[in-house]
């Protein structure tokens, strides 16, 4: 009796679990919530650093019909689509799902619940989640001393110059993917970085000096505007390429990026080598006809960036501080040819001393320049030659400028008000690069997630420890990502699940360049040891 009572029993059990396990829902069904990982997230909402397996639960107004479940309107983007596993509980009014494959780390994903017919009833509100995955740590390469891997950072950062090196001019390509467009600033980096190739024992001197003389000989043919080269240029041709409408002329700050390299070079050649004699004398002549005093506008107290065959002075761009030009007024003070006088730096670049700041910025005093700093490549570009360890004027100590202005970045980052994903003392640096919008500047009050490896990395001098910690970082943890034939990518957008696979010549060579200013001071000592340049600091009232 007992035996025949325990069969009923079991199969009114099964009975009322069939009956549970089909309910049909009628009428229309409602997402009131969902969760990933015990996070809510709202309805076109996102969360950050999500697991590789997570596990979604989704919460119905009503219970629902498990047998009528629709997977294709209920699915991921990506890899995943409808590729995952499911249950229902609370009554069948909670759907949790969950991959059934590990997600790509740092990874943008996009979870959509369709509006429609769906789960035995009608769904009226579609629902859609965005998450981004968490970092996957393990190490994407074996371990290297810091020094090996300064050493690797830089030899690859020297392939950019050297494969991309035009094959008809020499001259370094704007980016990876330029064709026959030549950057001259972008090239006078390039030059450097040669010699600083040289030295590491990445190529010899006789391959060099071989691409040094293409080079020359090209600029010396290559169209240029009192003495100026300009922007872009058709490597083939000397032609060349105007950067806009009427920027189709000289362009002062470029040239002057050009000069320094060239006297950097000029200075690490050989006077009793025949060859390298020649290219001495070849520079010098190339230097010695840009007429920097032609850029003062017909004797203004202060240079102009632009001028043009064709529109003049259209352009009417006064090279002001503080910026990333600091160099063009030292070049124009120290030409012996064409020269500027001390008031033009004085009422031109410092503005009567306006560039002055004083503030302090995360508790950190900057000396001159916009607040905050702005982007970092004005810590970079014109101090690549121009050593600042021991540079003051009126208005600055050059060497407390670049340490304090890297450090208000540095620490911008690792506060991370606007919550950047991360971002911390192993992932900082703003400057201007590639972006998810195509180009642009970024600095503490333009931040919108774009970390820039040239930032950090060019600022080896001034923050050794901390730049050191981001360059572990790119090439242990994010090495998958970032890493490519020619050193890191230019930039990457986490929240934004970008990733570049660009490299651009102007963010390239403050890399090699200033990290091997931080290892020797190689570039630093080749620049300041031209007598021109000593002369011209003193002029302006410099103590070096």
């Amino acid at each position: 009796m007992k035996y025949i009572s325990f069969i009923i029993l079991l199969a009114t059990l099964s009975f009322q679990c069939k009956k549970e396990e089909t309910v049909t829902a009628i009428g229309n069904i409602v997402v009131d919530s969902l969760k990933i990982n015990g996070v809510p997230v709202p309805d076109n909402g996102e969360i950050c650093n999500v697991s590789f397996r997570p596990t979604i639960e989704v919460y119905f107004n009503k219970r629902v019909d498990s047998s009528k479940i629709n997977t294709f309107n209920i699915y991921f983007s990506g890899n995943i689509y409808n590729n995952y596993s499911y249950h229902f509980l609370n009554n069948f009014k909670t759907l949790v799902i969950s991959p059934n494959i590990n997600l790509n780390s740092l990874f943008k994903y996009q979870f959509t619940i369709l509006e429609g017919r769906n789960l035995g009833g009608n769904i009226i509100n579609g629902y859609t989640a965005r998450f981004l995955t968490m970092l996957d740590s393990t190490d994407k390469f074996p371990q290297l001393s810091d020094s090996d891997l300064l050493t690797l950072i830089q030899q690859k950062t020297f392939k950019y110059f050297w494969d991309f090196g035009h094959p008809v001019s020499g001259l370094a390509r704007e980016r990876n993917t330029s064709g026959d467009v030549v950057t001259i600033g972008g090239s006078g980096f390039g030059i450097m970085s040669i010699i600083i190739g040289i030295e590491r024992g990445f190529i010899t001197r006789s391959e060099a000096i071989i691409r040094f003389s293409t080079i020359i000989n090209f600029l010396r043919d290559a169209d240029r505007f009192h003495g100026a080269w300009g922007h872009w240029y058709n490597g083939t041709t000397g032609k060349l390429i105007p950067f806009s409408t009427n920027d189709n002329g000289g362009d002062l700050v470029e040239t002057a990026f050009l000069v320094q390299g060239l006297i950097t070079l000029r200075q690490y050649l050989n006077p009793n080598d025949e060859i390298e004699n020649s290219l001495i004398n070849q520079i010098n002549e190339l230097i010695n006809g840009v007429e920097w005093n032609w850029y003062t506008k017909g004797g203004e107290n202060v240079l102009y960036w632009h001028w043009s065959p064709t529109v003049g002075w259209a352009m009417n761009m006064q090279v002001t501080g503080y910026n990333e030009a600091l160099i063009v007024y030292v070049l124009a003070a120290s030409s012996t040819t064409y020269p500027v006088n001390a008031q033009v730096y004085h009422s031109g670049w410092a503005r009567n001393g306006a560039i002055v700041n004083g503030k302090s910025f995360y508790g950190i005093q900057l000396p001159v320049g916009f607040d905050y700093g702005g982007p970092l490549f004005f810590a970079h570009y014109s101090f690549l030659g121009l050593d600042p360890r021991n540079l003051q004027d009126n208005y600055a100590n050059y060497w407390t400028q670049n340490v304090n202005h890297s450090l208000i970045n540095q620490k911008h980052c690792v506060l991370n008000y606007r919550k950047y994903p991360l971002y911390s003392d192993e992932c900082w640096g703003l400057t201007a690069s590639d972006d998810n919008n195509g180009y642009g500047v970024h600095e503490p009050t333009r931040d919108i997630g774009v970390i820039s490896p040239t930032a950090a990395l060019s600022s080896m001098p001034y923050t050794p420890e901390e730049s050191m910690k981001v360059a572990r970082f790119l090439y242990y943890k994010l090495g998958d990502r970032t890493w490519g034939e020619y050193g890191f990518y230019d930039a990457f957008n986490v929240s934004a699940g970008w990733w570049a696979n660009s490299y651009l010549a102007i963010d390239q060579g403050p890399i090699i360049v200033m990290i091997e200013n931080y290892r020797t001071g190689l570039c630093w000592n080749l620049f300041m040891s031209a007598p021109e340049i000593k002369a011209g600091l003193t002029k302006l009232g410099f103590n070096y």
